[in-house]
């Protein structure tokens, strides 16, 4: 996808968290479209491998520290048409909350069986084997 200017769509890093059972999403105070919650994620800085993205995002949005675990993927996403990179990653220290208020409205455990409750549009489907083989 182009935007017309010859350059690439900007990368966003998402991390896929996973832990005791559960994948953490939040809910921006702004849904783009019908995503209201997502995975933590957001756009990767010029120079920054996107898998230091996907963690650092998730303590500035989440206030966890995470560590990657595996990559699952990239694709252009379908409802913003932006470039989407995907990383398996697991808890390594923190208490999940809203930790950037004005752009994160709350946070949220969710088992595999509740994912359609959240994301009723469908994951992407690596993510989704990956979750139903970890936590499915």
């Amino acid at each position: 996808m182009d935007s017309g200017l010859g350059r690439s769509p900007a990368r966003v890093a998402a991390a896929v968290v996973v832990h005791e059972g559960r994948v953490l999403l939040v809910r921006r105070r702004i849904a783009e479209g019908s995503l209201a919650w997502q995975f933590p994620a957001g756009k990767v800085e010029a120079g920054e491998p996107w898998e230091e993205a996907a963690v650092r995002e998730t303590k500035e949005e989440t206030g966890l520290d995470v560590s990657l675990v595996a990559v699952l993927g990239e694709r252009i996403h379908p409802v913003t048409g932006r470039l989407m990179s995907y990383a398996a990653c697991d808890v390594i220290a923190g208490t999940a909350r809203a930790a950037a208020p004005a752009e994160i409205a709350e946070v949220a455990w969710a088992g595999f069986s509740e994912l359609p409750t959240y994301v009723p549009y469908g994951l992407y489907e690596p993510v989704h084997r990956y979750l139903q083989a970890v936590i499915g």
